[in-house]
């Protein structure tokens, strides 16, 4: 084992925080082991337990990180056209999943229905769902909430449909997006006065 170097102890989260989403990104969630990280991060497993009491804990944390970071990528801008916002929310969160696939698979598929990891999801969906209502022309109240539950209703789709194409990619990450895309603009479209994406889908090429 490597010197163990003098940090805080908010140092000493940061840095086997880092340890850990490298971790769980290059593997299954079940083949990651708490002595691993203690070896990587140059820490005895006492000091790692004493951050984190469990590999649950720390993967928690890692994921929590990762939707903090993803939340700060995703600023919708009101001067941006739907499709862009769209456009720009889905590559930050393609960013992520693609070269920590094995996180996001662990999350969705090893741990789902665990109501620590759950929260955090729903808690990130829920940031998007209101961002996205902010910038979007709602006329009254009742649009609001027809708007909403469309809303929550496609980012679900988009997050089964991601988790699916992580596990087998059945089409290019521009197809994904784009289908992705193309469904909100279709769900919305029956409830905004004015079409939220005149120009979708863009023209095929000739």
């Amino acid at each position: 084992m490597p010197p163990r170097r003098r940090l805080t102890p908010a140092d000493r989260r940061a840095q086997l925080l880092t340890v850990g989403t490298r971790l769980f990104s290059a593997a299954p969630y079940d083949d990651v082991l708490m002595e691993d990280v203690a070896r990587e991060a140059g820490v005895s497993r006492a000091l790692l337990y004493q951050h984190f009491p469990s590999k649950h804990a720390l993967f928690a944390a890692v994921y929590q990180q990762a939707s903090d970071r993803l939340l700060e990528a995703t600023m919708f801008d009101p001067g941006a056209t739907l499709v862009e916002q769209l456009t720009q929310g889905l590559d930050a969160h393609l960013d992520y999943f693609i070269p920590n696939r094995h996180a996001v698979l662990a999350a969705n598929r090893v741990l789902a229905g665990d109501p620590v990891i759950q929260t955090i999801m729903t808690d990130e969906l829920d940031a998007l769902r209101s961002r996205l209502l902010g910038v979007l022309p709602l006329a009254d109240a009742r649009t609001h909430a027809a708007v909403s539950a469309v809303l929550k209703a496609w980012l679900v789709f988009v997050q089964v449909l991601c988790v699916d194409w992580l596990t087998l990619e059945t089409c290019t990450r521009t197809e994904l997006r784009d289908t992705c895309i193309g469904a909100a603009v279709g769900a919305l479209r029956p409830l905004l006065s004015e079409d939220p994406a005149p120009d979708w889908p863009p023209a095929l090429p000739a």
